[in-house]
């Protein structure tokens, strides 16, 4: 619905036709959501975190990719992925560990978000888009399904990762 309705307004510009029908299915809730999250990963810049986690995984060498991608994958489900993959940008720059360590921090802000509801900005998007048209999956039946899928393809993509260095 929310694809959608972006899809149709840029099909509506060249037919000069008015948005206004458009700009009342979208979800203007997220946007201070979204705000806020790039607040959030700002202070946490400027309040020392990113540096903080840059000089932990420089330390933890040997573990930084399972760190990055495993600490992330939780991560992701307590902030929401979009502030937990910016920090991390942060921090992997700082560290510079390599395309290995980035690789698994990709890994864990990618596959982490599939546990819990609020992981994902998409996640959160979509189940708007379903409520709409009817369809209700609740946070619980969502994390049930998520805790069977999320852990073994972290693991198993980390594993991917590690081997192939």
């Amino acid at each position: 619905m929310i694809f959608r309705s972006y899809i149709e307004t840029f099909v509506l510009i060249p037919a000069r036709e008015a948005p206004w029908r458009i700009f009342r299915d979208i979800s203007w809730g997220v946007l201070p959501l979204v705000a806020g999250l790039f607040v959030m990963v700002t202070a946490l810049d400027r309040t020392g975190v990113a540096s903080a986690l840059g000089a932990l995984l420089r330390h933890s060498a040997a573990g930084a990719l399972w760190w990055a991608g495993g600490g992330l994958g939780v991560l992701t489900n307590l902030v929401n992925n979009l502030p937990a993959g910016l920090l991390a940008g942060h921090a992997l720059a700082q560290a510079q560990l390599g395309p290995r360590v980035t690789s698994a921090a990709l890994i864990g802000v990618d596959l982490g978000p599939n546990l819990s509801v609020t992981g994902s900005l998409a996640t959160i998007l979509w189940l708007i888009a379903l409520r709409r048209e009817g369809e209700v999956v609740t946070a619980w039946q969502f994390l049930r399904l998520g805790a069977v899928i999320m852990p073994p393809a972290l693991l198993l993509a980390l594993g991917a990762v590690a081997i192939s260095g």
